[in-house]
């Protein structure tokens, strides 16, 4: 195996993956303010789904001698998508009605989304430029949903 192709692919594979996983919580954020909960709900599975190539890009990171840094981005989108599991689709938990735990999850939520603009920097200007735009969209949304749907 060509270990360049691999750092290649793994680092195209990262930048997608930031910039779809914003996009798909864009996705969310617009359907919850449309009102349409269970199209909601499958996109959030789609985006948990994105665990598995997140798990791929974590291990070949020790294999490509990535840094201590890339390790704590994907690991930080792991452990968000792991909680949005658990607490969504598993136990669903009302989380979002306790005020400690809605500030723990938004710092999680843009600490792992945040550290994606890293994994995407990674694969070059482009993929920066697209990981730092889908990311504000996403910020904005965020406040904006969370002030209409109280969610």
């Amino acid at each position: 195996m060509d270990l360049r192709f691999s750092v290649d692919r793994c680092t195209l594979l990262g930048a997608v993956l930031a910039v779809a996983i914003n996009l798909l919580i864009i996705t969310i954020f617009v359907v919850r303010i449309a009102g349409g909960s269970r199209v909601e709900h499958m996109i959030g599975g789609l985006l948990i789904l994105l665990i598995l190539p997140l798990v791929y890009l974590f291990i070949s990171g020790f294999q490509l001698a990535r840094q201590g840094i890339y390790f704590l981005w994907i690991g930080l989108m792991i452990a968000f998508l792991v909680v949005e599991l658990v607490a969504d689709y598993v136990l669903k938990i009302p989380f979002r009605q306790v005020k400690w735990q809605v500030v723990a999850y938004v710092m999680l939520f843009f600490g792992s989304t945040g550290g994606m603009i890293g994994v995407a920097s990674l694969a070059g200007r482009g993929w920066t430029i697209a990981a730092i735009t889908s990311f504000l969209i996403m910020g904005i949304l965020a406040f904006v949903q969370r002030h209409i749907t109280g969610m």
